[in-house]
């Protein structure tokens, strides 16, 4: 069903295709995302602008 929906979708953006400025717009937003995840597994992302992941919080039994 969901393959559908998706072949549906497909159809119309191939009558309607959208326009130039949007799909810059996408692509550089995606290119952008991509830079960011390099920076940070490439290790130049700098330690101020990393969070760190918060720790489970621990039940005590009474």
């Amino acid at each position: 069903m969901n393959n559908l929906i998706w072949l549906i979708r497909a159809s119309r953006w191939a009558r309607n295709p959208p326009k130039p400025g949007t799909v810059k717009l996408v692509l550089g937003i995606i290119a952008a995302g991509l830079l960011l995840a390099g920076l940070e597994h490439f290790g130049f992302w700098p330690d101020w602008a990393t969070t760190e992941r918060p720790r489970a919080i621990q039940m005590q039994r009474p």
